[in-house]
């Protein structure tokens, strides 16, 4: 089981940027699939951004081109870099992880994840 942390959020305006960390421990997550989801108030979670063990990258198409997804193996690290971030992005972020190949953008295929941070975005 690996635990995850996450950090970074906050409350910008509409424009500014952030970077979320989630930090892995219990084991390397340098092989697996790290994806960031993200739940608004009164609605359901959905799916962010993903990375593979060999560097893919997966977007959903709301953040595509504004938000960039990293890892640091290194620091059993992953990033989540939101620019041009919009009132709409306004929701509590989640890191997860899974070992094994899955359909990125479904959440119920994660083993792991994290207490989530808030990132709220003023107009």
């Amino acid at each position: 089981q690996v635990q995850l942390v996450e950090s970074g959020g906050g409350l910008v305006q509409a424009g500014d940027s952030l970077r979320l960390s989630c930090a892995a421990s219990g084991r390397t997550v340098s092989s697996y699939i790290m994806g960031w989801f993200r739940q608004a108030p009164g609605k359901e979670r959905e799916f962010v951004a993903a990375i593979a063990w060999i560097g893919n990258t997966y977007y959903a198409d709301s953040v595509k081109g504004r938000f960039t997804i990293s890892r640091d193996n290194a620091k059993n690290t992953v990033y989540l870099q939101m620019n041009s971030l919009k009132p709409e992005d306004t929701a509590v972020y989640y890191c997860a992880a899974c070992p094994r190949p899955i359909n990125v953008r479904a959440g119920g295929q994660y083993d792991d994840w994290g207490q989530g941070t808030q990132v709220t975005v003023s107009s």
